[in-house]
């Protein structure tokens, strides 16, 4: 009793079942003698055999049933597939009846008719039995949600459909689906789940006056750009816009119809959810000793968050603020307990420009992959200490570099930026002489020294979205430095993910260039953190331009003219062909450079700078170029790129 207690429900269907097998077998022999008992089945063997016959045939039926799980599907959302569970189900055991029927010499007689009969009949029977709680349920909580919000889902697909799916009887949720946009021309006119696609997303404004839309939901990739248009509109128009998680996300949770979101920033950006490849990750860091040199930054802390995944010996955190490299410590530490990882978290405060320090480190731990993420990264700031700049971003990682070639590391990731190209301020220029190194270094010696350079992180220490939050919550003025400024942003997530796959990749010697996405225009970004806000941009929330800090440009490049790129067999991840230095002259320069610091004279600095970059220009914020063409990237169709980090 207690076990058929804890019988599913559904098992409750099975006398049910039973009664359609023995259904299905009269009707059979209805059709084919107009009787059950026809005349040559009673002369051979009378009525009882008759009934043996139906005994035999409805429990073989039953029995495979059973076996065959028909009882495991929900009726609720009964599919294709259980549709096919069913066909399945009834062609073998007809076949089982057969031979069950042949063994106790009960075939002579029967006509095959009837046993095929049988099994079509069955099968229909079987098939409106499980479709028909779904099409009660579907009707009847249509009708219920008839007074719910008149919702446009915006995306015809896969990820749509599902949704209208979980929406129709949530009625906790008070949303009326009433059709779709999709720029799709062959779903035009279509009909799905028996809503219309009313048109393409650029008719959305006047669609939503037309069927009194009162919400809209995205349920499709769609770029930023047309995230932001849609946006717009809807804020416009006072309707609220919200999105769904991504289908792999959607389809690990019971209800997507509860985790409908507002639209985020990350959103309007349009980003493309990244693919690793996590087996070729994990092989390359599984049980291995990674240190994260500036640890405690926004890329340095995500990259070791990430780094847990792939269950590494040891993460050695390396890092000279006191704070953030206690919390990321704390964080870590904490993961590992709740995840039960065997992963080893070890602390070091230290500075990247003492070298001793650093060879002391690798002594004592066998390190096998660095990733170097200590810099100076602020521009204006930068531009104010150059020397500083010099001992950090170029001293700092030839010490960070030499100390792992002498440890015999293996790989060795140095993150850089978008300003290191075609460089118009200190920081562009010293993070350049530092990929310059670290290339020239992989061609003498075993150590794969790798580069990966990106632009603007969503979100990172020192970025323009957390300035204008703060600027917002004060009630403005936001400030943006240029009306036509334009860059290009990644989330942090993305940015760490590609580091360590490029990290990976990388045979040595490679400056690997992270795909940017779409440009946005800083400007717009303003106004749509002001509108995420609840406020009116030039109204609520004033926008001032304060003009270009030193150093900072219009717009920027990931790629020199003379570098060239290559594929990889990762999309979102290309490769920049390498400078080549005569290394004893690249050490001397450098040891100019070094001399020029410790003066701390700007004129010097940028003398020696310039003879190791060449197309390094310092621009003074009054003497722009003119605005150049930046509709082709060499790295994406309409990237040019901009400002990181």
């Amino acid at each position: 009793m207690k076990l058929l207690s804890r019988a599913p429900r559904r098992l409750l269907i099975f006398p049910l079942d039973l009664a359609l097998a023995a259904l299905s077998l009269y009707v059979a022999a209805v059709l084919r003698f107009d009787s059950i008992f026809p005349a040559d089945w009673a002369t051979s063997y009378g009525v009882k055999p008759s009934f043996t016959i139906l005994a035999l045939a409805v429990g073989t039926r039953g029995i495979v049933f059973l076996a065959m799980g028909l009882y495991r599907s929900l009726w609720a959302y009964a599919s294709v597939p259980d549709l096919v569970l069913i066909l399945k189900t009834t062609v073998v055991s007809a076949l089982c009846v057969l031979a069950v029927l042949i063994f106790h010499n009960r075939l002579e007689g029967i006509p095959r008719s009837v046993l095929v009969l049988d099994s079509v009949l069955l099968f229909l029977l079987l098939s409106f039995r499980s479709f028909s709680w779904r099409l009660f349920r579907d009707m009847y909580f249509a009708r219920r949600a008839r007074g719910g919000r008149r919702t446009l889902l915006i995306g015809a697909g896969v990820t749509a459909n599902r949704l209208v799916t979980e929406l129709r009887p949530n009625a906790s949720l008070n949303l009326l689906p009433i059709g779709f946009l999709d720029d799709d021309a062959a779903k035009q006119g279509a009909h799905l789940q028996g809503l219309p696609v009313l048109g393409r997303i650029d008719e959305l404004d006047p669609i939503l006056t037309a069927e009194r839309v009162e919400e809209v939901i995205i349920a499709a990739k769609l770029s930023g750009s047309v995230i932001r248009q849609v946006h717009r509109i809807c804020e416009t128009r006072g309707i609220p816009c919200k999105t769904v998680p991504p289908l792999t996300e959607m389809l690990s949770r019971p209800d997507i119809g509860k985790s409908l979101r507002k639209l985020s920033l990350e959103d309007l950006l349009g980003r493309d959810v990244v693919r690793l490849e996590t087996a070729g990750i994990r092989k390359a860091l599984e049980h291995r000793t990674i240190l994260v040199t500036g640890a405690g930054g926004s890329i340095g802390s995500e990259v070791c968050r990430q780094l847990l995944d792939y269950d590494p010996k040891q993460i050695i955190l390396f890092e000279r603020a006191e704070t953030p490299l206690y919390e990321i410590d704390y964080e870590l530490r904490k993961l590992t307990l709740e995840r039960r990882l065997n992963v080893q978290i070890s602390c070091v405060i230290g500075d990247i420009r003492y070298p001793e320090m650093l060879r002391q480190v690798f002594r004592e731990n066998e390190v096998h992959t660095v990733f170097h993420c200590a810099a100076y990264k602020h521009v204006p700031m930068m531009e104010l200490h150059p020397d500083e700049a010099v001992k950090n971003n170029v001293i700092g990682t030839i010490n960070v570099a030499d100390a792992a070639r002498d440890a015999g590391v293996e790989r060795f990731v140095m993150i850089s930026t978008d300003k290191a190209v075609n460089p118009a301020n200190v920081m562009g220029a010293t993070k350049r002489i530092a990929e310059i190194y670290v290339q020239n270094l992989a061609r003498a010696t075993d150590t794969r020294f790798i580069t990966v350079r990106f632009g603007n992180v969503l979100g990172s220490n020192g970025s323009v979205i957390p300035l204008f939050q703060k600027q917002i919550e004060a009630g403005g003025p936001v400030t943006v430095t240029h009306p036509d400024i334009i860059r290009y942003f990644m989330t942090i997530k993305e940015a760490a993910g590609l580091v360590i796959q490029a990290g990976v990749m990388g045979q040595g010697g490679e400056i690997f260039l992270l795909d940017m996405g779409e440009p946005v225009k800083i400007k717009d970004l303003a106004e749509d953190m002001i509108r995420f806000a609840g406020l009116v941009p030039h109204q609520d929330i004033q926008i001032h331009y304060v003009g270009l800090r030193p150093g900072e440009k219009l717009y920027e490049e990931l790629l020199l003219a003379e570098e060239g790129i290559e594929a990889t067999r990762h999309e979102k991840i290309h490769i920049a062909n390498s400078r080549i230095m005569h290394l004893p002259t690249l050490l001397a320069k450098i040891k100019e450079l070094e001399d020029a610091a410790n003066r701390g004279v700007r004129h010097d600095i940028d003398h020696v700078m310039s003879s190791l970059v060449p197309e390094y220009r310092p621009v003074s914020p009054m003497a722009l170029p003119p605005e150049k063409d930046h509709s082709n990237n060499p790295v994406t169709e309409k990237q040019t790129n901009a400002t990181g980090q």
